[in-house]
């Protein structure tokens, strides 16, 4: 039974929205007039229309496969609000994958951007009758003649759509190798977003800057769903968020929220604030004491909330675990973050804390209307998370024995471990796959090994694997740094410079062995000459390196 004042479908949602916010603003990219709710959902109607003219039914499937913008959620509305199925695809995956996404999902219809028209083999792709341009709804190619979009169609008829309906089918590249498809209920993402809203109350004055794609469940529900139900405004990059096109975007935007991954803070902190810190010896030192350093800390995080508009209200932080160095950071800056945890499968958020109220290297506890246990844990509380309730997806499509092996009684197990204090708060310790057993039996946590190491000088990420039974760190340094400082060894003393990159190994080696338990000491340090290749949620991908 659905709660007092919450509707369960995106149509019901999107209607009441309509119903109070319909002349406030609703999407534009940045620098752009944004359309308001009440031109958004004659849009929406118009593409049910045209999806009609398309041949697309109930209980259809569409890809969706497109970079960030307004008419990305004119597609994705439309195709749910006729009761079809909509396939996001994420935009970083290749060629063959995107073949096999759209082809297992039996997708009849492809949405597509221009920019990423390149990645559609027509040639290769079993079932697709028709792809369309998402930048201007121009039509590729269509077996149907004649066909167009016009904003001012109407539907043949409204559409019934039940709150347990598929809304969509999520293929997550994960970090395990190989992709599966999370069919979520139309009542999954919105339960979900409604609890993210207890989280932290979104209205019609807020502003989004969507960063992430929209894609991934995190930035759909939390961003795109959530954003809906509060009637804010969201604002879409025409580029990706490099430091050039993000920081215009931030004084022009002035966002209230925004939803990122931990990557995007540590590059900032790494790259702007750390060296402020360390500029001259007395500075550095006095950083290393904690009054100063939290002083220290204050003043930086006031210029971080100015270089970020200056009426940020919500930094959500997401898809894999903060730097503690970093956390602490942000915390004794008076930098308004929060932190989540969740997966795909579960629409997306398990656990979660507002800003202020967080606690060091813990996702917080539980969402409301949820269950959530640790299964057999060990000595120290220690087990996977099992999670229960409406968030909990309906199952991997047309993979039984898969769903199977994840759901027991209505329990998902999320192959997270961890731990939770007396007040029920989240410790996540690594996952299930990647702990490591050590030589006396001990559990070892490469994810906490990792944090430890990223916090070297010079280091942008790492991963740390079991070779031969002993702990190798996998290191990927910032090049373009290193050789800034060692530049003149580089030209003229090439064995000198080689002799640094050697010191640096060891420096790293010694740093985190004294900052590890002893079980959990790294034996030898590996440096990569190249970047991690990650997730869409920038998550290494373990299984390429172990």
């Amino acid at each position: 039974m659905a709660e007092t004042g919450m509707k369960y479908t995106f149509p019901e949602i999107f209607e009441e929205t309509v119903s109070k916010f319909g002349n406030r603003d609703a999407y534009a990219f940045v620098g752009e007039k944004p359309i308001t709710y009440a031109d958004a959902y004659k849009r929406i109607n118009g593409m049910v229309a045209f999806l009609e003219k398309a041949g697309i039914k109930q209980g259809d499937k569409v890809a969706l496969l497109s970079s960030n913008m307004p008419n990305w959620g004119i597609c994705y509305f439309g195709v749910t609000f006729m009761g079809a199925i909509i396939v996001p695809i994420l935009p970083d995956f290749s060629v063959t994958e995107i073949t096999n996404v759209i082809n297992h999902s039996e997708s009849k219809m492809v949405f597509v951007s221009s920019n990423l028209l390149y990645k559609i083999d027509k040639s290769q792709l079993t079932n697709i009758s028709t792809v369309v341009c998402t930048n201007d709804f121009s039509v590729v190619s269509s077996d149907v003649e004649d066909l167009s979009y016009d904003p001012e169609a109407k539907p043949s008829k409204k559409y019934e759509v039940k709150d347990d309906d598929i809304a969509s089918i999520v293929y997550t590249s994960g970090t395990t190798g190989r992709s599966k498809g999370v069919m979520l209920s139309h009542k999954n993402i919105c339960f979900n977003a409604y609890k993210g809203r207890m989280l932290q109350f979104v209205n019609e004055n807020d502003r989004y800057l969507s960063i992430l794609p929209l894609s991934h469940t995190y930035e759909n529900t939390l961003g795109l769903i959530l954003s809906l139900i509060g009637g804010a405004c969201t604002y879409y990059l025409k580029k990706p968020p490099t430091p050039s096109i993000l920081l215009p975007a931030l004084a022009e935007v002035r966002p209230t929220t925004i939803l990122s991954v931990p990557l995007i803070i540590e590059k900032i902190y790494y790259g702007k604030i750390v060296p402020t810190f360390e500029k001259n010896a007395f500075i550095k030192t006095l950083y290393k004491i904690s009054i100063f350093r939290k002083i220290f800390n204050r003043i930086a995080g006031k210029k971080l909330k100015e270089t970020f508009g200056g009426q940020m209200r919500f930094f959500g932080v997401g898809g894999a675990k903060l730097n503690t160095t970093i956390e602490r950071f942000l915390k004794e800056a008076d930098f308004p973050y929060a932190i989540g945890y969740g997966l795909t499968e579960t629409a997306p958020l398990i656990a979660g804390t507002s800003p202020y109220k967080t606690i060091i290297d813990s996702t917080g506890p539980h969402i409301d209307g949820i269950e959530l246990k640790i299964n057999d844990p060990d000595k120290n509380g220690e087990g996977e998370v099992w999670v229960k309730g409406p968030c909990v997806m309906q199952g991997y499509y047309k993979e039984p024995e898969l769903t199977s092996q994840v759901m027991s009684d209505g329990w998902f197990r999320t192959g997270d471990l961890a731990s939770l204090d007396k007040k029920g708060n989240v410790f996540i310790k690594g996952r299930l796959k990647t702990m490591i057993i050590g030589s006396s039996g001990e559990n070892i946590y490469p994810e906490e090994i990792e944090s430890v190491i990223n916090n070297c000088r010079f280091v942008e990420e790492s991963l740390v694997v079991e070779k031969k039974g002993k702990l190798v760190a996998m290191v990927h340094i910032n090049i373009d740094e290193f050789e800034k400082k060692y530049a003149f060894l580089k030209d003229n003393l090439s064995n000198r410079f080689d002799e640094k990159m050697e010191e640096l190994k060891r420096e790293i080696m010694d740093y985190v062995n004294m900052h590890v338990s002893k079980y959990c000491r790294i034996y030898k340090v590996e440096l990569q000459t190249i970047p991690f290749q990650k997730t869409a949620t920038h998550k290494i991908k373990r299984f390429l390196y172990t």
